[in-house]
């Protein structure tokens, strides 16, 4: 078995209240519903600070990634099968599917 990464990229801000409580809601199902094959669940970023080349520093990302989710599959095609159902789907969000890879020292 392998880990992969789902990083959630852009999506659209729920218009509401209710709207945020019912997507956060479906969020949670899919995760209890992942079992066990969920490794690290709910991984939020915000406050992201880019440092350059340079040594110079921009504040925000340079890419649209707003959190990751790790997952434990069998393949890349049993992760993408998770990922399907994610509900970020939903809100315009994308998704990127990656193996990680286990570096020894």
């Amino acid at each position: 078995m392998a880990n992969f990464m789902i990083t959630y990229l852009g999506g659209d801000q729920p218009t509401t209240p209710e709207a945020g409580k019912q997507h956060f809601a479906e969020y949670k199902q899919w995760l209890m519903d992942l079992g066990s094959a969920v490794v690290s669940p709910a991984n939020p970023l915000k406050g992201t600070v880019t440092l350059n080349p340079d040594g110079s520093i921009t504040q925000g990302s340079t890419t649209a990634m707003s959190g990751y989710t790790v997952v434990e599959a069998e393949s890349m095609e049993a992760a993408l099968v998770m990922a399907k159902k994610c509900p970020f789907l939903s809100i315009n969000g994308k998704l990127e599917v990656s193996e990680m890879i286990q570096m020894s020292m």
